[in-house]
């Protein structure tokens, strides 16, 4: 199982995705002997899992079922383990365009934090390219080397435990593009013009606070970066479901129109949107957006190496 490498058959060792619904998945490390609880009941790996194509319909023990998916970059997003505040597919997809980025490019990132940003990454510049990710913690750094080795892309990324601030990247003038979410990125992007290719390189930078985007932005200028932009990416989600609105007074010509022999016990009246005019509404698929949206994440600041 590689996260670049998609294969049929769920093995020994795999990571996969138990998905119940749209709003109900968790990822799983498929392990001879080891057995899952859902709320549908008990997912034998040995039986249930091993040796089954990705995708298959399982029966939990309860007579209930799900359906295990193979492992991708936005999957994982949903359903990584939070180490850090993550980036989600919104801000990732606007990302890996602006930064141009295709099989085959060499990126800097800082910090590795949760690894969500990480594996988009590492399945865009597959099967060339190479990601080096910086990560300033730790444990988090060797957390997410055991990640990229379990996923089967540790071929394709190198994580450095170091300040990028204080010690860079550890490469000079080769990398493609250059991406911070750190919180002064401003101190980072002379290492960061020195990691970049001779001419031509981009960079993005992601901060929550406008200040933060301030002193980045004059930093670039500093630099000689060219082409600086700064965008906010919103998104709004829209439901489609049947809504009831009232119906008009239009007066008399209305009273005429429903007075043209409609039926509303005609079975073949039955959901039609004249079979609630009695009751002064009428039923129609809309879209609808939620009540609750998530708003700011952060801003994404671009710049290009002149």
């Amino acid at each position: 199982m590689s996260f670049v490498e998609y294969g049929d058959t769920i093995k020994d060792g795999d990571t996969a995705i138990v998905f119940l619904g749209h709003e109900s998945m968790f990822p799983v490390k498929v392990q001879h002997g080891t057995v899952t609880q859902t709320k549908y009941g008990v997912i034998r790996h040995s039986t249930d899992l091993i040796g089954k194509k990705y995708g298959s319909k399982v029966t939990c023990s309860k007579g209930g079922w799900v359906f295990i998916l193979h492992p991708t970059p936005e999957l994982w997003t949903m359903n990584l383990p939070h180490r850090t505040q993550i980036l989600y597919s919104t801000d990732i997809s606007i990302i890996t365009m602006m930064l141009e980025l295709k099989p085959g490019s060499i990126v800097c990132e800082s910090g590795t934090g949760s690894g969500s940003l990480s594996h988009a990454l590492i399945r865009t510049v597959a099967p060339t390219g190479h990601l080096y990710t910086v990560e300033f913690h730790q444990q988090r750094a060797e957390k997410a080397r055991e990640e990229f080795r379990e996923h089967g892309v540790e071929h394709l990324v190198t994580v450095t435990n170091q300040d990028v601030c204080k010690n860079g990247f550890g490469v000079s003038k080769i990398a493609d593009a250059v991406f911070l979410d750190i919180p002064s990125p401003w101190e980072a992007i002379g290492h960061a013009k020195s990691a970049l290719k001779a001419e031509g390189g981009r960079i993005c930078s992601f901060s929550p606070c406008i200040e933060q985007v301030q002193r980045t932005c004059l930093a670039m200028e500093e630099y000689g970066f060219t082409e600086i932009n700064t965008l906010e990416i919103l998104l709004r989600v829209y439901n489609v479901r049947t809504i009831s609105l009232p119906i008009p007074d239009l007066g008399k010509a209305a009273e005429d129109n429903s007075s043209t022999g409609f039926d509303s016990s005609n079975p073949s009246h039955q959901g039609s949107p004249c079979a609630n005019l009695q009751q002064g509404t009428v039923q129609f698929k809309s879209g609808v957006p939620l009540r609750e949206v998530v708003g700011h994440t952060g801003y994404l600041t671009f710049a290009t190496k002149s």
